[in-house]
């Protein structure tokens, strides 16, 4: 039946009620008129499966891809090619485990292996009485751990022997078990060592118990044990040395990474088979703290441990420019940590990185240093009005001196041929590590001392020398060697570590911000002053839960270096 119209109109008054009309479409009423009932009329063959109004849409409506005009339905099987042999046997070992291949912990070691070392620290312990070792014994049981023999006093800390200023056989095997189940090489277990399993990366005042350690009982600085007042610069210098090699990512942090890439436990292992300190000339020589320190005391006139940009100035009889100065200064370099960075002054820790940079521009720190210095936009690229504003000065101070100049356009092409840069006209730091003569480049734009030097010195004469053994030694290494010769000199034959000595005390009453560190009964050691300046340059200071603070609280060495760069060392 078709649907059909209700009309509503007054009907008779006596009614009552409105009178209700209906009328039927047009195609009812044809049929009706022809005497049929549209109610019973069959719809012709063609009109039955015609759809009916209003209009109902199927309760269950078939997909577009239905008519096989799109994409195929994702839960449809797609056929694919025939599997071939290599598929067959993917899937036939579908269900076989792949071996684990990446361990950031090291591989773990045997149980039987770690049952034997227990064996022999147990024995070890048996040897003393009451099985309590003391702190200067305990290096009998860091050997017996085949650990390197000046992780003894760190190790001590961690086991706990600074409370009772012994340790007992019990608490170190549980503890040496705890350490040997979640750390299975050396560079990890010393990093937990260090940080007694509370950080993983390290901070400056970790490595302060080992160098003290190193000081008090390496027969090649008994001299010093007993000037406890330079014990603190010591300590320092050597921590300060050992982020400028390890600590690559100038974060303030070393990593398990960064140490593990580093010859630092290396050279901690050498410690203890070397009876002299200067022989190993990496972190922990006498003869190069020496030189560092006694070159930031000629420019510290006020002895206040802290220097200005004219105390800078006047370092190599004004061999740099003032432009780089500024730009030292300026913070393109240093960083601040929780203190506020003291723009116009340098403090002793930042001077050992300058000084290590400026007589090795071939060490990859000192690369990173002297192009941040450059990187006047801080683009990542050292452009041609960045050499041209640095050479600028170098032209002004050769003219003053009568020296014939060349003009920049010249010295740009064989900047640029020395170089090659791989894009032109713009050096990156890659191409200067890349270059094995960064340090012609750099002494061209802020060392006008060293830019004559090169330009005098014989070209055939520029072969490195070679230390006892025959191992090349850096620009650092040569350096050192000079200027220590030169110290000896000027005292007068005698043995500048002797006349230090004489002269700590004076010099302690004109630096109050260099204080003793020292091993009271109770191994802890006392911040002072100059260790809150370390902190502060190094990565500052801090509680052990370091996590829970900003990152900008160690960023004062923080910068932006290749990660894919060889380790370098001093």
């Amino acid at each position: 039946m078709c649907l059909v119209m209700v009309v509503e109109c007054s009907g008779e008054p006596d009614a009552g009620a409105p009178v209700r009309f209906r009328r039927r479409c047009l195609a009812c009423q044809a049929l009706l008129d022809q005497g049929q009932d549209a109610g019973a009329t069959a719809q012709p063959p063609w009109r039955r499966n015609a759809p009916r109004f209003p209009y109902s849409p199927p309760a269950r409506r078939l997909p577009r891809s239905y008519n096989q005009t799109y994409s195929r339905d994702k839960d449809s099987p797609r056929p694919g090619p025939l599997p071939g042999t290599l598929q067959r046997q993917a899937r036939a070992s579908r269900n076989h485990l792949i071996p684990r291949f990446y361990f950031p912990q090291g591989k773990p070691i045997l149980a039987q292996h770690l049952d034997l070392v227990l064996k022999k620290v147990a024995a070890a312990f048996d040897n003393f009485p009451n099985q309590q070792v003391p702190r200067h014994q305990f290096g009998v049981i860091t050997k017996a751990c085949d650990c390197p023999l000046y992780w003894k006093a760190p190790l001590f800390i961690a086991c706990g022997g600074d409370k009772a200023g012994y340790v007992d056989v019990n608490s170190f095997l549980d503890y040496w078990r705890n350490l040997c189940s979640s750390c299975h090489n050396p560079a990890s277990r010393f990093l937990s060592v260090l940080t007694r399993g509370q950080r993983d990366y390290l901070l400056p005042e970790d490595f302060i118990p080992l160098v003290q350690d190193v000081v008090e009982t390496h027969p090649g600085l008994t001299f010093l044990k007993e000037a406890t007042e330079f014990h603190s610069r010591y300590v320092h210098t050597v921590i300060a040395r050992i982020y400028y090699c390890v600590n690559r990512s100038w974060s303030g942090r070393i990593s398990l990474a960064e140490l593990r890439r580093s010859n630092l436990l290396t050279v901690l292992k050498l410690l203890e088979d070397e009876d002299d300190i200067n022989a190993i000339t990496q972190y922990f020589s006498y003869e190069h703290f020496y030189v560092i320190y006694c070159k930031f005391w000629e420019l510290d006139r006020d002895h206040d441990l802290f220097i200005d940009r004219h105390d800078l100035a006047r370092h190599s009889d004004h061999a740099l420019s003032s432009r780089l100065i500024d730009r030292i200064f300026s913070g393109a370099v240093t960083r601040g940590g929780r203190h506020k960075l003291r723009e116009d002054r340098m403090s002793y820790t930042e001077f050992v990185w300058f000084l290590l940079s400026e007589e090795d521009k071939t060490h990859p720190t000192a690369v990173e240093y002297w192009f941040r210095c450059m990187d006047l936009d801080g683009d990542g690229f050292l452009s041609m009005y960045e050499l041209e504003y640095f050479y600028e000065e170098q032209l002004q101070r050769m003219d003053a001196i009568g020296i014939e100049t060349l003009p920049f356009e010249d010295c740009l092409c064989q900047m640029l041929d020395m170089i090659r840069p791989e894009v032109q006209g713009k050096i990156s730091l890659s191409d200067l590590k890349r270059c094995k003569m960064t340090s012609i480049f750099f002494d061209t734009f802020f060392n006008l001392e060293k830019y004559l030097d090169h330009e005098q010195r014989d070209p055939f004469a520029s072969q490195r020398d070679h230390d006892n053994e025959g191992r090349e030694l850096s620009d650092w290494d040569r350096y050192a060697a000079e200027e220590y010769e030169l110290l000896v000199a000027e005292e007068g034959g005698q043995d500048p570590q002797e006349d230090l000595i004489m002269n700590g005390d004076r010099e302690d009453l004109l630096s109050p911000n260099l204080d003793k560190l020292s091993w009271p009964s109770r191994p802890s050691f006392k911040v002072t002053d100059f260790d809150l300046d370390l902190g502060e340059h190094m990565g500052g200071l801090g509680d052990d839960d370091e996590d829970d603070e900003s990152a900008e609280d160690s960023d004062d060495y923080a910068g932006d270096s290749d990660e894919d760069d060889e380790e370098g060392s001093i």
